[in-house]
């Protein structure tokens, strides 16, 4: 399957179209960005990437060179990438001998999994009730597992947030409040997320601790920088390397001031199971995707029409408006010396830019980046740029992120807004609508970090 199952709307207009045969005029690289983003997002089909390493060999579970006989399979499917990812695994288990059973669990309004499993959405970034019930049914489907049984766990981004699971006395509301504390503060995602397990029953490992003496068998789709498998969705089936200390320390270090029950159970919580926990004897845990394929696709696209690609870094991480300064500095280097390579060519990144929330505007670090970008090069020709979050929603928005040029902040003052206090009120997406530079998507079904190309030309 090909993912190209989306819509991709740039500056206001509809396209469906495929890809030019030859590179475009500088007129048109509007059309080449959405051929190359095209690629980015086919290349993280995580239908694909299931299919790559899961088996079934003598009618048993298979992965690699390892199988994984059992009894009963529970498939749990968790993540914006759950549906095509536990659809995938339904077609690859059909000739298992064992007895299949599935949960999936996604957000609101993307695909479901197949009719024989079950599907539960709920809220992402900030969780709700229903990610606290899909959280209660994974919890209590997981622990009836038994020796002989297999977890067949397909991990993707945005399940840390989508099973609310706050460790008593902790309650939704506090669990919300910290973590919009956290997603506005600039904290990188290992640092929340080393909250969140510490504050959580099913992260940090507690997964496959609930699942013992059952064998786990999970296939993770990575939307984390480093593809740190104890990172990816909070580590549900990872050991966790950080400690209640590593917490308290991120709190502190972003100033703050957790909710009271939150501080309460930082302060006495048992840990999370470390590497070299035999619990870990029992799972087997494979990177089956990640942003690196998606910028290796991007930067071939780039290169099939006509753009030497250069890629910056496939794990670009700080806040957006740093990286915008930096790829503003790279492009005009290009072109003013034809350094670091000459034009026509493609700068290409992958990664997890953060915001720091000043203001009360909208948006998300793939908009606020196309924001400040758009004006380090305002009135500079010969640029187009496009940042998206591959799982189409770019921070709590419905847009992926935004298409801009040099001409970008211009159409901005015309539609009569200042581009410079919008980006300071952090209004990125207001900005962009005003230009027209929104890059919609819907959600694409897949989850694979940021995606940045700049095309240069003389």
């Amino acid at each position: 399957m090909v993912l190209r199952l989306f819509r991709i709307v740039f500056l206001g207009e509809d396209r469906s179209g495929g890809s030019p045969p030859v590179r475009p005029s500088g007129g048109e690289m509007r059309e080449v960005l959405e051929s190359i983003l095209s690629a980015g997002l086919a290349a993280a089909d995580p239908a694909l990437a299931v299919e790559r390493h899961l088996g079934v060999r003598e009618g048993e579970v298979a992965s690699g060179d390892g199988t994984f006989p059992a009894r009963r399979v529970f498939v749990l499917s968790a993540g914006k990438a759950a549906g095509a990812m536990a659809e995938a695994a339904e077609r690859v288990l059909r000739p298992v001998r064992a007895e299949v059973e599935g949960l999936v669990v996604t957000k609101y309004d993307h695909r479901p999994g197949p009719e024989v499993y079950r599907t539960l959405f709920a809220a992402h970034p900030e969780p709700d009730e229903a990610g606290v019930e899909a959280a209660r049914r994974v919890t209590e489907a997981v622990g009836e597992l038994e020796e002989g049984d297999l977890l067949l766990a397909l991990i993707s981004g945005g399940a840390s947030a989508l099973l609310a699971d706050p460790e008593p006395p902790v309650e939704l509301a506090e669990i919300k409040e910290l973590t919009g504390a956290l997603l506005r503060s600039g904290a990188a995602i290992d640092e929340i997320n080393c909250v969140r397990k510490h504050v959580s029953t099913l992260k940090g490992g507690g997964l496959v601790r609930l699942a013992a003496p059952a064998r786990t068998l999970a296939l993770l789709l990575s939307d984390v920088v480093g593809d740190n498998l104890s990172s990816i969705a909070s580590g549900l089936t990872a050991p966790d390397p950080t400690t209640l200390e590593d917490a308290r320390d991120v709190l502190r270090r972003y100033r703050i001031e957790p909710p009271g029950s939150v501080r309460e159970l930082l302060d006495g919580a048992r840990e999370t199971p470390k590497p070299g926990d035999p619990v870990f004897e029992n799972v087997t845990n494979v990177l089956c995707g990640s942003g690196r394929a998606s910028v290796e696709a991007a930067a071939g696209k780039a290169r099939e029409l006509g753009y030497a690609p250069l890629v910056l870094s496939t794990s670009m991480t700080g806040d957006c408006r740093g990286i915008a300064s930096a790829y503003g500095a790279v492009v005009r280097e290009v072109l003013e010396s034809g350094n670091p390579l000459e034009a026509p060519c493609a700068l290409v990144s992958g990664g997890e830019a953060t915001v720091t929330v000043r203001g009360d505007g909208e948006g998300g670090p793939n908009q606020e980046f196309s924001l400040a970008l758009a004006l380090e090069l305002d009135g500079v020709p010969g640029w187009a740029a496009f940042s998206v979050d591959t799982d189409g929603n770019d921070g709590p928005t419905d847009a992926a992120g935004g298409l801009v040029d040099g001409e970008t902040v211009q159409k901005i003052r015309e539609a009569g807004h200042d581009p410079e206090d919008l980006l300071a009120e952090n209004a990125s997406k207001a900005a962009l609508e005003a230009a027209g530079a929104l890059v919609v998507t819907g959600p694409t079904g897949t989850n694979v970090n940021d995606l940045r190309v700049a095309l240069v030309e003389t």
